[in-house]
């Protein structure tokens, strides 16, 4: 059956949330302004508007001066916390930072920084993600600054845009509530989660030669050079350097013969293409922990065997974006 016979309201809900955020744009300053700021009131609000109609009724139906005493001057606190509530908004700037990375399943964080200018205090300001009860709050003093820790659990892999925001107050009496939606133009980057209990690195046969394509020989001229150590057999010494500089260097064996992976979707022995990701993301931290040098060839993509922070985080990426 279709959801708008089954719940219609939350089907309208729906439709206008998406025409709502369709008409948001994404970016990652905003200043409010009374174009982007709404006022509703709350259901403390609409009782207060009923009792004053019920004071005003009794007032006019009884002829009470004091009773229209008591319903104007409720009435016009009302009035003024309408306009105080909205002020309270108005004039704010929100920026958001520089999101980091994360892996799947992990929660990727995030911070927004307030900036007031004007010379009154921003009080009761609560900001979550659109469509949650869980909200942060904090107050923005005049002419300084605030800022303010958010969290959300990405649902795939990849780069993710930021949620849409939401800023509201119920600042001063709670009667109205104001708020601003915030579509963040950033995006973060989430790594495939890695394999919990990946196997082993792939390593050498019995017979001393690599079981898989994983494993390379170094070819040509080694990676690293040192200079040269009494003892060091004649055949490290790099003789043609030597005779253009005068000193005696050795080619460095612990690099020489150091583990060199290349890193594939194949070598998973897995079906699923999301399970290799992962497990090619165990095997890239694990490789690059134990001071390997490794690389990584996807589909699309090869990236040449090397180590070091840099490294990993570009193979990590590339597993992201696969």
């Amino acid at each position: 059956m279709s959801s708008w016979l089954t719940h219609p309201w939350r089907f309208l809900g729906q439709r206008f949330d998406g025409w709502l955020q369709s008409r948001l744009t994404l970016t990652d300053h905003l200043t409010l302004n009374q174009r982007n700021v709404y006022i509703m009131p709350t259901r403390a609000g609409l009782m207060l508007g009923v009792t004053l109609l019920v004071l005003l009724l009794a007032a006019i139906n009884y002829q009470l001066n004091l009773g229209y005493l008591l319903t104007f001057l409720l009435a016009g606190c009302a009035v003024v916390a309408m306009h105080v509530a909205h002020a309270n908004l108005r004039g704010l700037t929100m920026h958001l930072e520089a999101t980091h990375a994360c892996f799947m399943g992990a929660t990727a964080q995030f911070f927004i920084n307030f900036q007031n200018s004007q010379k009154h205090t921003r009080y009761g300001l609560a900001v979550a993600l659109q469509g949650s009860e869980q909200s942060v709050d904090t107050d923005v003093g005049a002419q300084a600054q605030a800022r303010v820790q958010l969290a959300f659990q990405p649902t795939q892999r990849g780069l993710q845009r930021l949620p849409t925001l939401t800023l509201q107050t119920l600042f001063p009496l709670g009667t109205f509530r104001v708020w601003a939606l915030w579509r963040p133009a950033a995006q973060v980057l989430v790594y495939p989660a890695p394999e919990p209990h990946p196997p082993p690195l792939p390593s050498h046969g019995s017979d001393g030669l690599p079981q898989s394509s994983a494993l390379l020989q170094h070819q040509g001229e080694p990676d690293g050079l040192r200079p040269y150590r009494p003892g060091d057999a004649l055949k490290t010494i790099v003789w043609k350097k030597a005779a253009k500089t005068g000193q005696l260097v050795s080619r460095d064996r612990t690099q020489t013969h150091a583990r060199t992976l290349l890193l594939e979707p194949q070598l998973t022995q897995l079906t699923s293409f999301e399970a290799q990701l992962s497990r090619l993301c165990a095997w890239v931290l694990m490789a690059e922990k134990q001071g390997l040098r490794y690389g990584l060839r996807l589909p699309h993509q090869t990236i040449a065997p090397a180590s070091g922070a840099t490294h990993q985080q570009r193979c990590l990426q590339a597993l992201a974006l696969a």
